[in-house]
């Protein structure tokens, strides 16, 4: 059928991807105003301003990777097994990447990405062992691993600008499969 109904659903499909592509933009307005929503409703506990700040720097690090092309397959994920959290784990190819991020609402003397430190770099490590174990053997035998860092610098509230995010690939460390 080529009539006036069979135009519409492609205008609408056209005018959803067109939406859905905006580099996120749509889904970060609609998190943030489901949130609000939620606080509004007392359907959240307070969160510490640290802790929040730390959330939407992770926010803002899931939607640029996800916009470079990373397949997100979990977020502040935890083991039973190991104190702590990885806050994004994701695919850049056949490249699994353990990322840390790192949120400062001011530039610093010291950069973001250099607070990673050795503990915590040796507890990244230990989860990305522990994760790489649920995988399939065979997936695991061809799977690269690489440990990144993005530093979020967020602007004050209000100001109208974006996030300032740099990513730092193999930031301290990739091993080969199989390793």
């Amino acid at each position: 059928m080529n009539g006036p109904s069979s135009a519409k659903p492609q205008a609408t499909a056209a005018a959803t991807a067109a939406t859905v592509n905006d580099g996120g933009t749509f889904a970060r307005r609609l998190l943030r105003g489901v949130d609000a929503l939620a606080c509004r409703l007392g359907a959240t506990p307070e969160i510490p301003p640290h802790l929040q700040t730390g959330l939407r720097g992770e926010e803002e690090a899931f939607f640029h990777l996800r916009a470079r092309g990373y397949v997100v397959v979990a977020r502040r994920w935890r083991t039973p097994k190991l104190p702590g959290d990885v806050d994004l784990i994701a695919w850049e190819g056949n490249t699994l990447c353990f990322i840390e991020v790192k949120t400062r609402t001011r530039r610093d003397i010291v950069p973001a990405e250099f607070a990673v430190g050795q503990h915590k770099q040796k507890m990244l490590r230990s989860m990305a062992s522990v994760f790489r174990k649920r995988l399939p053997e065979a997936t695991r035998r061809h799977t690269l691993v690489r440990f990144d860092v993005v530093s979020v610098y967020l602007p004050s509230e209000g100001a109208g600008m974006r996030a300032e995010i740099d990513l730092f690939p193999a930031a301290f460390g990739r091993y080969s499969a199989g390793a």
